[in-house]
């Protein structure tokens, strides 16, 4: 298992953090993002022309801080994109259920949204964490 349970439960907890991605120039890229773990996996929203993306396409291994006051959690994974219509769409209910915004259109509305703003679903599956308080 590769987070503990203490940490599979804090990454439950919390729905935002800073996802940490390499640039082309070997240089880390942040950005703040929001999140849904299942216990599974971490599925991000994004959009294909931004330069998480374009990093996490082009090495995969990535980074993510969960920050709590003076407690954190850092997950060590690897993404994979999700493009793929039906996956995409999932991730996206996902996300938008964690932050109490349930989708309330059809699949094929919701789909015509997300082709329109270029969105696409970083999936991380956790290879390790760390914890400290």
């Amino acid at each position: 298992m590769p987070l503990s349970a203490d940490q599979d439960q804090y990454l439950r907890d919390h729905n935002m953090g800073v996802l940490g991605t390499g640039r082309r120039d070997g240089s880390p890229q942040l950005s703040m993002i929001i999140y849904d773990y299942d216990g599974k996996d971490v599925v991000i929203s994004v959009t294909s022309d931004r330069a998480k993306w374009k990093n996490a396409m082009r090495q995969p291994q990535v980074a993510l801080l969960v920050p709590d006051g003076r407690k954190q959690l850092i997950v060590y994974g690897t993404v994979e994109g999700v493009t793929e219509t039906e996956a995409r769409n999932a991730g996206t209910k996902r996300i938008r259920a964690r932050m109490g915004r349930p989708v309330e259109v059809s699949d094929e509305e919701l789909t015509a949204e997300l082709d329109g703003n270029n969105r696409v679903i970083l999936k991380l599956t956790p290879d390790r964490g760390f914890m400290n308080d």
